[in-house]
């Protein structure tokens, strides 16, 4: 579904269908970890007073690592490569400046793009920008696939200053002629490994060709070697680097916990973690993993909702809007709601199917732990999955060990207070026929 944020968008307007405003990333003062080290305000970063008043109404005073190291050069213009975890700030990183250097639109003729790999990053991106946007008298529209082109049309008659898009369906805008890349300035790609990993580059590869004459490209990204680095070689004009990752990707308020259950006792074992916390995010490998999931949850009584590629986006949007209101207390999620997607609160993540890969991993976890406040991260596993999951905990860092719980375990109750087993050191490595009797 299409929105457009005009210069008096206020949060009188956020009715039924609509994203609230301030459910972004929240920015706390504890964050600073040295007090006796100056303490650097969006003033000092040269942010717009009107964008800061408006930070400061959303109780954001202290910017991120990445919005301090960023934010000068890009109001200055000049092209900035980013290497950052999602939940570390991006979005105003590239955001702020974007608003500040921009113009005011044409109808059809954006003067700024926001290039994103998901709807939901879409939608999520566009809400923590719209009311910066109106506090300094900007229009602001996003659009994605599956949405009404007509009512995007008509959004795009009015004249939007900066659009927020998906890459395939810019490149739907773009053909039918209702939308026009000519007189775009400033161009941002966020989440630029996860494009890559689905397969996006060629299409924004085709969008970037469009532009004739942008001033100015902003990428950030968890990495920025291989397909990303290609991009920025081939668009991006002396660009200035900015990594503000940790030396691991996981971080201290989170816990781990590797839990083996039998397949039958599986949901159970999910229920009873998640009982005991306000908010809890379920990831499963595949979509009818998913909606299997979600149907066993709901049958145990539990206020559930589910987000996968196959539903409709209106069912999307209200899952997440229900979880993010309290309205239900667990999300059971595919990849989809692996990246990119800020939720205050929550709990604890369960890789109810292990991931594939140890970036999947650590991008699944990322939903709890944010922004300093503690997580609890629990892997269930079966028993033939013992050798891949303790692989992943040693790339991540994780030093406890797998037990084996039935959903009657009082011990799941408060998983975070238990204190699990250390990891098992081994090489994971059969050692085919070295036990192996010989026939006589």
């Amino acid at each position: 579904m299409w929105r457009v944020y005009p210069p008096h968008f206020g949060r009188t307007i956020a009715r039924s269908g609509w994203l609230r405003l301030g459910d972004g990333h929240r920015q706390e003062d504890d964050l600073l970890q040295d007090q006796e080290k100056p303490i650097t305000t969006f003033e000092d970063l040269g942010v717009d007073p009107a964008i800061v008043k408006t930070l400061a109404a959303q109780d954001i005073t202290i910017p991120f690592p990445i919005q301090v190291e960023s934010i000068p050069d890009a109001i200055s213009g000049l092209d900035v490569a980013g290497k950052a975890q999602t939940g570390s700030g991006k979005t105003l990183a590239f955001g702020i400046p974007a608003l500040q250097r921009i113009g005011t639109a044409k109808p059809r003729h954006p003067l700024g793009l926001i290039m994103v790999p998901t709807r939901e990053l879409c939608i999520q991106v566009a809400t923590e920008l719209a009311p910066l946007a109106q506090s300094v008298g900007k229009w602001l529209g996003y659009a994605y696939g599956g949405a009404s082109m007509k009512k995007q049309e008509e959004a795009l008659n009015l004249g939007i200053d900066l659009l927020v898009a998906t890459p395939g369906r810019l490149i739907d805008l773009e053909e039918r002629g209702i939308v026009s890349l000519a007189d775009v300035k400033v161009v941002i790609l966020d989440e630029a490994d996860q494009m890559a990993d689905m397969g996006f580059l060629p299409q924004v590869r085709h969008v970037l060709r469009q532009i004739p004459n942008f001033d100015q490209m902003m990428l950030f990204s968890a990495t920025l070697d291989g397909a990303v680095g290609s991009i920025v070689n081939q668009f991006m004009h002396d660009p200035i680097y900015h990594s503000v990752e940790a030396e691991t990707e996981t971080v201290d308020t989170m816990e781990h916990r590797l839990i083996e259950v039998h397949d039958r006792d599986k949901s159970l074992v999910a229920a009873t973690i998640a009982g005991s916390f306000d908010r809890a995010i379920m990831f499963t490998r595949t979509k009818r993993g998913a909606d299997r999931l979600f149907s066993e949850l709901k049958e145990q009584g539990v206020k559930v909702g589910v987000v996968h590629g196959d539903l409709p986006q209106r069912i999307r949007e209200k899952a997440l809007l229900q979880f993010r209101e309290g309205k239900i207390r667990v999300l059971v999620a595919t990849n989809v709601a692996a990246r990119g997607l800020h939720i205050d609160n929550v709990g604890v993540v369960i890789h109810y199917d292990p991931p594939a890969d140890y970036k999947t991993f650590v991008h699944r976890s990322g939903r709890t732990a944010r922004a300093g406040e503690e997580g609890l991260v629990v892997t269930l596993l079966r028993w033939n999955e013992k050798i891949e999951v303790r692989r992943l905990a040693r790339l991540a860092e994780i030093d406890v060990g797998v037990e084996k719980m039935l959903s009657s375990d009082p011990r799941l109750l408060d998983l975070a207070n238990w204190e699990p087993p250390p990891a098992v050191v081994t090489s994971d490595k059969p050692v085919w026929g070295a036990q192996r009797r010989r026939r006589r």
